[in-house]
């Protein structure tokens, strides 16, 4: 699914937040386009002929995964119904592509499907009860099947994600508990590893990548930029419940943050992730 926002519960991805990423789709792939290249890379380390996206999103990972293996059959889950109607438009011409609306955490196929390699990119981070989850993918899964997602590292990593809440007048504080359902909810790499070896996985590695995460371009990528950070960026919500006033000096000082990352006609700021990878005995 891939969130940026602080606000990470169910009922997020039912409502506003689930209605704006499926909308800005195009925001979202750009955005994440150099760890979805990065995924795709390591997706040829491994044989599989049936694939499993969790927090599928708009399904841009599950496509480009058909794309490249048409004889591959794929399967997104979502829990959002807006962005799995988008991910259905989008893999209209691709038949061997399913979007299902339901919780990967409990989702169990209604055909027979047992996955031999199972993908997210940062959509596992939101789960309630994560060993619960995983242990559930592990039961689905094919034997020996392989497990890979990616997922933000810490919080000072990540101008990307942080940078533009600084700048509200009322800057947001980080949750109580850092291991929350969220985007950083899996900083931890001790934590990550904890979760994973408790629901039974196995052979668990970590990949630290660095990229950048555009959020502007075009013919104006300084007003492109700021369309992301008040409408899917993390600010965007706080962004629109601000008075006029406020709102106007919050833009002006988007602009700057902007104006301060541009280079060559792109916006973009630091993100950080964990690729993580596990295998099913």
């Amino acid at each position: 699914m891939g969130t940026t926002g602080e606000a990470a519960g169910i009922s997020e991805w039912l409502g506003q937040s689930g209605r704006s990423w499926a909308e800005q789709w195009r925001r979202t792939d750009r955005g994440f386009s150099m760890l979805t290249e990065r995924l795709l890379q390591r997706t040829r380390e491994f044989d599989f002929g049936s694939m499993l996206d969790i927090g599928c999103g708009a399904g841009e990972l599950s496509l480009a995964i058909a794309r490249g293996r048409p004889q591959c059959r794929v399967v997104g889950v979502d829990i959002s119904p807006p962005l799995v109607a988008a991910a259905r438009e989008r893999g209209a011409h691709h038949p061997d592509v399913v979007f299902e609306l339901a919780d990967a955490a409990t989702w169990r196929p209604v055909e027979p499907f047992a996955p031999d390699l199972l993908v997210s990119r940062h959509g596992v981070m939101f789960f309630d009860d994560p060993a619960s989850a995983f242990a559930n993918l592990r039961e689905l899964a094919a034997p020996g099947a392989a497990l890979m997602f990616s997922c933000f590292r810490g919080r000072e990593l990540n101008p990307a994600l942080t940078e533009a809440s600084t700048l509200l007048p009322d800057p947001p504080a980080p949750p109580a508990d850092p291991r929350a359902p969220g985007p950083f909810a899996f900083a931890d790499r001790d934590y990550v590893e904890q979760i994973l070896t408790r629901a039974g996985w196995s052979d668990l590695a970590f990949e630290a990548y660095d990229f950048a995460m555009i959020v502007g371009g075009g013919a104006d990528p300084i007003e492109d930029s700021l369309a992301y950070f008040t409408t899917i960026g993390p600010a965007a919500r706080a962004a629109r419940e601000l008075g006029e006033a406020d709102r106007e000096a919050f833009l002006g000082r988007l602009r700057d943050l902007a104006r301060r990352n541009l280079r060559e006609g792109i916006v973009s700021l630091r993100a950080a992730a964990w690729i993580v990878t596990a295998r099913k005995a």
